[in-house]
Order: structure tokens, then sequence, then C-alpha cells
């Protein structure tokens, strides 16, 4: 037995030392393969990470920057009017607004084009640059120098929050996919915060006593140094497209889409009444004898209530659908207009300011997801939401001075809170349509795919 036993004991010694080189080599075969290994796929979203993290909190500090700093022009409103630039009517003042939030629509045509060829870095700290030098300028401006206040304030203002909002918004999809819709509601976020923190500030600098020089230059120290740790906090991911977005091409193709033909049409007209609170809310409240410090929170107060209308937005167009909402919202809010006619005292101007910021928060959360709603080739969402954010930009260029101009120096308040009203009425009831027209398409399209044959054809053969 012994005899026996010894050839099996070492030929299984034998077996267990090929086993061991082999498994070895196999090893070394494994880590080579593994150094050779191209790293992870650009196109492989990380959805997180320290690079995704500070990206979002970068582009959420932009967002209270610009978009923020934008919808706290009331304050100035106010401040001109009754001591800054008492010899200019209100419709002349709201004109500093106005274009100060055209710009920031429509230049973000051209920025997100050239955010597309790669030129992120460069828009950010130009733009960053720019709006901390417009606003050092207009705090050396002069009493009743409305020269002086208009082309920093409305123009140099404008274009530099248009150079970077769609950029710090664009940039989110580098890093985030899955969890994208969630990080863009965090970033936008930051642009209600800043109508929230703003006003507050604004004004206790404006009318204490640091007065309108040192006060703006208070509030360009914060936004200077915000913009600077969002430079330093953002970075792209994703290399340019080999082929960028025809703009051009996109736009023939929306004029053929009636849809989305009707949403910049109704957006346009609902535009030109959207922005008359958030500008005359203010002064409207102290003109009918409501505490002074009081008045100085009913935009706080709107603006409160527009963050919550934006948080809560995505939870009931869930069940609504979002053209429904769109709708919905766009009703309530001009019949809230409409109200503003009837403010009278305190409850009034907590009861309005509450219920236009609620539900003006849920149709500014609309924006972007009716557009992408609209959009049968999700390739060209970019171009359209340029291209309709272009021609919305207009509506609210030209609102505001005509309800300030129908204000007159009397302060004539139904007149243009009847005009905002009515249009912004209007643009809802031109949604409706858009949805009929929608749901048709749809129903149209269905038909045809059941057929097998094309639903349309947008250029001829």
């Amino acid at each position: 037995m012994t005899f026996k036993s010894e050839p099996l004991t070492v030929h299984t010694e034998e077996a267990d030392l090929q086993e061991d080189k082999e498994h070895s080599e196999t090893l070394e075969e494994c880590q080579v393969a593994k150094d050779l290994d191209p790293p992870p796929s650009l196109h492989e979203f990380p959805e997180g990470g320290l690079a995704a993290w500070t990206t979002a909190f970068g582009a959420f500090l932009v967002q209270f920057c610009g978009l923020g700093y934008t919808a706290s022009f009331g304050v100035y409103q106010d401040f001109y009017t009754q001591h800054y630039l008492t010899n200019e009517t209100p419709s002349a003042i709201s004109w500093i607004g106005s274009t100060s939030a055209f710009l920031l629509m429509t230049v973000g045509l051209v920025s997100g084009s050239l955010h597309d060829r790669g030129y992120f870095y460069h828009l950010m700290i130009a733009g960053s640059f720019l709006q901390s030098f417009s606003l050092f300028m207009l705090s050396l401006s002069k009493p009743d120098q409305y020269y002086q206040i208009f082309p920093s304030q409305g123009l140099a203002l404008g274009i530099a929050s248009g150079l970077i909002y769609v950029p710090s918004i664009a940039v989110i999809s580098h890093h985030f996919r899955r969890r994208r819709t969630l990080v863009m509601a965090f970033v936008a976020t930051g642009s209600s915060l800043g109508a929230i923190i703003h006003p507050i500030m604004l004004n206790n600098l404006l009318n204490g006593p640091l007065g309108f020089a040192n006060g703006v230059r208070a509030s360009a120290g914060l936004i200077s140094s915000f913009l600077l740790i969002a430079c330093l906090c953002m970075r792209t991911r994703l290399d340019p497209p080999a082929t960028p977005v025809n703009y051009m091409v996109a736009a023939r193709k929306c004029i053929c889409d009636v849809p989305f033909m009707l949403l910049i049409v109704g957006g346009f007209l609902f535009q030109i009444g959207f922005y008359y609170p958030l500008f005359f809310f203010q002064l409207d409240s102290i003109k009918h004898g409501i505490s002074i410090n009081f008045s100085f929170y009913s935009l706080v107060i709107l603006n409160g209530s527009n963050c919550i209308g934006r948080f809560t937005s995505g939870f009931i167009a869930a069940f609504t659908g979002v053209p429904n909402l769109v709708i919905i919202s766009s009703f309530s809010c001009s019949v809230l207009i409409l109200g503003i006619i009837g403010l009278s005292n305190l409850a009034s101007v907590v009861v309005l300011g509450v219920l236009y910021g609620y539900f003006s928060g849920l149709n500014t959360a609309m924006a972007a997801p009716i557009m992408a709603t609209l959009t049968p080739d999700l390739s060209e969402l970019g171009a359209r939401m340029g291209i309709c954010l272009f021609t919305l930009g207009f509506g609210s260029l030209i609102g505001t001075p005509i309800s300030g101009a129908l204000l007159t120096s009397n302060y004539t308040w139904w007149i243009p809170g009847l005009f905002s009203g009515i249009v912004s009425l209007a643009g809802a009831m031109v949604f409706i349509v858009m949805r009929y027209m929608f749901l048709r398409r749809q129903h149209v399209d269905v038909l045809h795919s059941t057929t097998g044959q094309p639903a349309c054809k947008l250029t001829p053969e």
C-alpha cells in the first residue's frame, strides 16, 4: 500500500505546483490586461463625486448672483422712483430692469452656442468679471443721472448675467444624467434664494446709513466673492460636439411646428405682464400707505412663495401633466395680476404676494419641461430653448415700461394692472390652443405609427 501511495502523493504535489504556476501566470496576465484597459468612457456619467457636486454648487451660486439679482430690481424701482431718479418717470426707470432681464435671456442664445463650442471657462470668467465691474460702476453713479445708471445696470449687468446663465445650467449635464432633474432643481433654487436675500440686503443698505454708493459696493463685493468661488468650483467633463447644432435649421423646423410656435406666441404675451408684480409690488404697497418697513419685505414674501412653488411643481406636474400645469399657473397668475388692482391694506399684500409668488414659481419651473415636451427631437432641445428664450425676452423688455407709462406720475394703479392682467390672460388662452394642437399631433402620430406611414414632412423632398 505504501509503495502505491507514494507515486500518487508525488503526482499530486506536481499537479499542485503546476496549478499554482498557471494561477500565477493568469494573475499576471489579468494585471497586464487591467493596465492596458482604456479608462472609463466619458459618456458614463459619474452621477456624483467631488467635481460633480462642486460644479453643482458653483452653478447654484451663479443663479443666486445672476437671475436672483435681476428678479430683485423691484427694490431699485422703488428707490429710484422715490429718492435717486426723481426727475424720471416710472416707465423710464423700469426700462433699466426690463433691459437687464431681456439681455439675460437673449444673450443666452449666443452664450449657449459658444458653450457648445467649448468656451465654457471663457464665458464664466468674462461674465463674472463684467457683472462685478458693472455693479462697482453703478456705485459711482450720481443722483438724477439716468445716463450713468442705464449703461451699467441695464446693459452691462444684463449682458454679464446672460453670458453666465445658460452655461451654468448646461454644465450640469456633463456630470449627471440619472440625477440631472434633481440637481437642476437644486441649482434653480439659487435664483429663488437670491431673490429673497438680495431684496432684504438692498433695502437695508440703500435706505440705511451706508447710502446708495456704499450700499451698492457692499452688494457688489458679495456678488464678486460668490462668482469667484463659482468659477473655482465649476469644471467641464465632456468634449464639445464635433458638429454643433445649426440654429438656422432648428429655427426653420420650429416654424413648421405649430404647438411650439403657439408656445412662443403665448409665452411672449404672458411675459409682457409677468414682470409687473416683480417690479412694482413694493412701490404699490408703499404708495397705498402700508408701513415702509413691512413693504420692504413684500418682495421677500413673493419670492419666498415662488421658491415653494418651484419645489412642489414636479409633484403636481406628475398628476396634472406639464401642459395642464402651464395653463393652470398662467391663468392663476393672470387673475392675480388683475387682483393687484384691489391692493389696499397689509392683508391684501400678504395674500397677493403669497399666491402670485407660488403660481409664478409653478409657471417658471415648467418653462424647460414644456419646451422638452413639445420638442420631437431632443437633440434640438438646446437650440429650441435658446430660440424660445430669445423671443420671450422681447416680452419682458416691453412689458414693464408700458406698465410704467400707464402708471404715470399720478400713480393710477388700476390701468397698468388691467393692461398686464389682460395681456397675460391672452397668453394663457393661447396655451389652451397649444395644448389642443399638441394632443392632436400626438393622436395623428399614433395613427400613422399603427399604419406604418410617416407622420409628417417638415421639408419637401
